[in-house]
């Protein structure tokens, strides 16, 4: 019991500093999720969580949208993250355990860089819309998070905080739909971490709820 309400507390605590980092909670979630579930069951719990967190900046931030950048996302994205999932039901829980704690601290220092500077806004190419949607699409599939990495490609096109929130919300709430239905059919979503994913749900919807803060963004 002690351990589910340090899973609801710390939830909670990481949803908020991601309104601060502009993204990152499924990251620091990660290692906790560890404690009480397997490595290959952390994936589907965390998009669990992040569906609520997504449902929550889309109704608070959908004017904010660009919809031009989610439809050229969306049509490569969720292949490869069907992908990603299907590759995470296959892999051998040791390499599992060493890719996603590559994947961990990759991010991390991220978390505590500054954003990019604004820029003019741009028109994203299509090609470059679809090779992001691949690669988040895959790594998402894969790891539960998609990570901060693409923030960096957000800031390049001139988009302000609020519409990379909404923007990053519409594009990965289609991914996690996904991927829990997927996690369900490779046997990688049990009671246990679908109990574990509720727990981060109400942590999400509870953090944007206390801070009300414009900024937070999706895991």
């Amino acid at each position: 019991m002690l351990l589910w309400s340090l899973i609801l507390v710390a939830s909670a605590a990481a949803f908020g500093l991601s309104a601060v980092s502009g993204g990152g909670a499924g990251l620091l979630l990660m290692p906790l999720l560890g404690l009480v579930l397997p490595g290959t069951q952390v994936p589907a719990a965390l998009s669990i969580g992040t569906v609520a967190s997504s449902a929550t900046r889309i109704i608070s931030f959908r004017q904010a949208i660009r919809w031009d950048i989610v439809r050229h996302f969306a049509p490569t994205a969720l292949p490869f993250a069907a992908l990603g999932a299907w590759a995470l039901s296959r892999m051998e829980p040791a390499y599992l355990s060493l890719l996603l704690g590559v994947f961990l601290m990759g991010n991390l220092p991220l978390l505590f860089r500054k954003p990019a500077p604004q820029v003019t806004v741009k028109t994203p190419h299509a090609i470059e819309l679809h090779v992001l949607g691949a690669t988040a699409g895959f790594i998402s599939g894969f790891t539960g998070a998609v990570g901060l990495v693409f923030n960096g490609f957000y800031y390049r096109l001139g988009l302000r905080k609020e519409e990379i929130v909404a923007t990053r919300a519409a594009n990965e709430i289609m991914l996690h739909v996904l991927k829990i239905a997927l996690y369900a059919e490779f046997g990688l979503l049990n009671t246990r971490a679908s109990i574990a994913g509720i727990a981060v749900a109400a942590a999400a919807v509870l953090s944007s709820i206390i801070m009300k803060l414009p900024v937070a963004a999706p895991a």
